[in-house]
Formats: C-alpha cells, structure tokens, sequence
C-alpha cells in the first residue's frame, strides 16, 4: 500500500437506500463520481473496504467476457475520476489506495453505514441484554432501507444483499430473544416475525416465536403459530419441524388444556396413545389404561361430528 503523508482525509458514505457521500461538510452523489461505472467500482471497494481489490478482479466484475483490450486504461481513468472527487488533490494520502495490482479503501478513513451495523450487531453479542438491545435497535434501524437497492441489475449488488440480508434475520432473531429476556413480548413478536417475512424456513426464528407466545400466556397464537410452521416444513421441506419446536407445541397443548377438563383429557389420553411407555404396568392395568383413554378420544370425536 502507498505511504501516506499529511492530513488524511475523511468520508462517509451510505449504502442504505440512497447512495451518498459525506466529504468536508459537502455531500456527494453518484453524479459527482462521473456515472454508473466509477459509482460501481466505488461501491464494490466498500463492499471489500480494507481489502485490496485487483484491477483484474475489478474487470471481471465489471464487463466479463465484454471486457475490451482497453479496459485497464478505462479502469484507471475511472478509479482518477473517484479520487478527484473524494480526496481531490490528496491522492496518496486520501482513503483509496493503490495497492497489490489493485485497489483499497482505508477503513481508517471511510464510515460506512454497513460497517456499522455489523460493529453494533457484535457489539451486541457481547454485552449484557439490557445493553445490547438498544445497540440492536439502532443496527436494525440503520438497515432499514435496503443495501444498494439502487443497483438493480447487477450481480455482485444481488451477491450483496443475500449476504446482508441473512445478517439482518440474524440480527432480527437475536432482537427478539433478547427482548424476551427483557420481558417486551410484544416486541420480541415483532422482531421475529419480520424475520420470518424474510425467511420463512428459518427454525430458529419459528422457535423464538412460539416460545414467546409460550411465555406470554398466549397459547392459542402459539400453536397457530407452530401450525403454520409445521404446514410450511412439510410443503417445502418434506419434513416436520424438530425436537425444541415440537417441546414447545406439546407445552402449548398442555398450557391450552388448563381450566378445560374436557380438554385437560382428551390431551392426556394423546399423550399416554402416543409417547413411549417408560415404566413397565401389569398387563391388566395397562389394558385398563389403554382402554379408558380410547373411550376419552372416542367420544370426544362423536361430540365433534354431531357439532359439525
């Protein structure tokens, strides 16, 4: 990487929703980067910020196989273009750099929105709930605009936003268990299910929901909920949800059973048909048993008929 020498200059820059640049109190736009292209290969420098990206890298991301024997001069040219209007007469001593056959951006120089919600998710992880909540809110808060949504043709931008997207539901998720802890039920919901929204076959996310509902004595929307989840895995998964979703569905069924004896019943004469039997009956106490509890479901059904 080139030495750097004298005042270094700053810039900010935003990827969340409209592209914009922060420099010396001016704020710069892609029309001041010179068009699409030195917009690009700006933006794909702050994607890798702090990791040299070669020109040949830079080509191929770029043009592909329409890349012209002239493309190195164009790139350079480009790359002159952004310097002059990020760092205009510090070329080597501004935030990017020429370096290995290619090009960098000092992290010590640039403030990057998307850098900042990573920084403020880890920081989370870290800390005590109570702390890490708000660090949460305001990661979540800062990406509430999509990553590049101003790119919408091109493929590295898309590679993007897939990343960003799953650290999003990450963050999303950990929101909402955090504020289970901190006993706000009514925002863990939220938190999760905008998760969900996203992706829908994410289980930890389905398991956070129901266990919240759980805790917050609202078993009927939990086992909607859990439903809904089973109906998806077994459409777009071919398989049933696992062991800590189903704890949670039989908990529900027991806390829904509560104060309902007709209910409180016909749950235990499930549960004693369907799960192993641990502890050895004689044989005449256990055929009593099995019995008694096919009386409970039979006439429980016959009830349900004649109502329908």
């Amino acid at each position: 990487m080139e030495n750097s020498a004298g005042p270094s200059p700053r810039i900010s820059v935003r990827l969340f929703g409209n592209f914009e640049i922060q420099r010396n109190g001016a704020t710069l736009t892609a029309t001041d980067l010179g068009g699409c292209k030195p917009r690009h290969i700006l933006e794909i420098l702050l994607l890798n910020l702090g990791t040299p990206v070669s020109k040949t890298q830079l080509i191929d991301i770029l043009w592909g196989a329409s890349a012209s024997e002239g493309a190195v001069a164009t790139l350079e040219s480009y790359v002159s273009g952004i310097r002059r209007a990020i760092q205009p007469g510090q070329t080597k001593t501004g935030p990017l750099r020429t370096a290995n056959s290619g090009y960098v951006l000092d992290p010590q120089l640039v403030d990057l929105d998307l850098w900042e919600f990573r920084r403020l998710v880890r920081s989370a992880g870290q800390a005590a709930p109570a702390d890490a909540y708000p660090l949460l809110l305001k990661a979540l808060d800062l990406s509430s605009e999509p990553l590049l949504g101003f790119e919408l043709a091109a493929d590295w931008a898309d590679e993007a936003r897939t990343r960003h997207s799953a650290e999003k539901v990450a963050a999303q998720i950990l929101a909402a268990e955090t504020a289970v802890i901190l006993d706000r039920a009514d925002e863990a919901i939220r938190w999760v299910q905008a998760a969900i929204r996203s992706e829908p076959l994410n289980e930890r996310a389905w398991t956070v929901l129901v266990t919240t509902y759980e805790q917050a004595g609202l078993p009927a929307e939990g086992l909607s909920a859990y439903d809904r989840c089973r109906r998806l895995f077994d459409r777009d998964l071919g398989c049933a949800p696992g062991p800590a979703l189903q704890a949670a569905h039989l908990r529900l069924l027991r806390q829904r059973a509560e104060g309902n004896s007709e209910l409180s019943e016909v749950l235990a004469a499930l549960l004693y048909l369907g799960e192993p039997k641990r502890h050895v009956l004689p044989a005449a106490e256990s055929r009593r048993l099995h019995e008694n509890a096919g009386r409970v479901l039979d006439s429980f059904l016959q009830r349900m008929r004649a109502a329908i």
